[in-house]
């Protein structure tokens, strides 16, 4: 990440967007205020990005307790009080057990997560881990298990085509004009990570266009709604992010199913 910071740069980049994990977008991040090279955070990773506030960094995508939260708050008002969690070893994980652990009774699962689950008595497993497809099979072929929600914060289950699972993503309940017009000219809906990658697109164009007055002056209209940044754990953020909990509909993994909005 910092060695494509520096290439960039010495070709003469004037501004960097990355949708990065957690330790990758903090590298960055520090790099390119080293540097006073303006960088767009497009990865809702963890809270703090730098050590130290800087003027050059911002955050379009939601911080990542914002989203936790919201996707906790899901599962109280479905009556759950008790989660169990699978979850690889990271910086960006650990956070979110975090935040779920302020919500609910959180029981961290280690080896043989079918035997365990059983045995716990959760009605829901949160999967916090880069490959959940072994463990979703795994758990839907139990049947000790019937009727466990399994959820994936992280978004994973829309890439891997994972009917029924929750998970979150950054989208209102509709479209702004320019978001309809990005759809229409695709063809069809894309992952919100597609409109969230366009928005980044447009608000460093604008960034560009005004020419150093910062992070601050930057108002423009997105495909998610009107965009604009406020200081917040000493980076510029869009504070305005729509949040949703979602799942593709299991009777058609082709649509979306939309379960909460925070």
């Amino acid at each position: 990440g910092v060695a494509a910071v520096d290439e960039l740069v010495g070709l003469g980049v004037e501004a960097l967007v990355g949708e990065y994990h957690s330790v990758v977008a903090r590298a960055v991040a520090a790099r390119a205020s080293e540097l006073r090279v303006p960088y767009l955070c497009s990865s809702a990773v963890l809270d703090s990005l730098v050590d130290e506030p800087t003027e050059w960094v911002a955050r379009i995508a939601p911080v990542q307790s914002r989203g936790w939260r919201v996707f906790a708050e899901y599962l109280v008002s479905l009556g759950h009080r008790r989660v169990a969690v699978v979850a690889d070893a990271s910086v960006y994980w650990a956070a979110g057990v975090g935040v779920l652990r302020q919500y609910l009774d959180v029981v961290e699962l280690r080896a043989a997560v079918c035997d365990e689950l059983a045995a716990c008595g959760a009605k829901v497993l949160i999967l916090l881990v880069g490959a959940p497809v072994p463990i979703v099979e795994s758990v839907r072929r139990d049947v000790r298990l019937a009727g466990v929600l399994i959820g994936a914060p992280a978004g994973q289950p829309e890439w891997a085509g994972l009917a029924g699972i929750p998970f979150l993503r950054y989208l209102p309940g509709e479209l702004s004009p320019l978001g309809e017009r990005v759809r229409a000219e695709l063809g069809g809906t894309p992952s919100f990570v597609g409109f969230e990658g366009y928005d980044a697109m447009v608000a460093v164009a604008e960034f560009l266009r005004i020419q150093g007055a910062g992070w601050k002056s930057v108002v423009v209209e997105g495909t998610r709604g009107r965009i604009g940044f406020e200081r917040m754990n000493g980076i510029w953020q869009w504070t305005g992010v729509p949040i949703q909990v979602a799942d593709l509909d299991p009777g058609n993994p082709a649509a979306f199913r939309v379960l909460h909005r925070g």
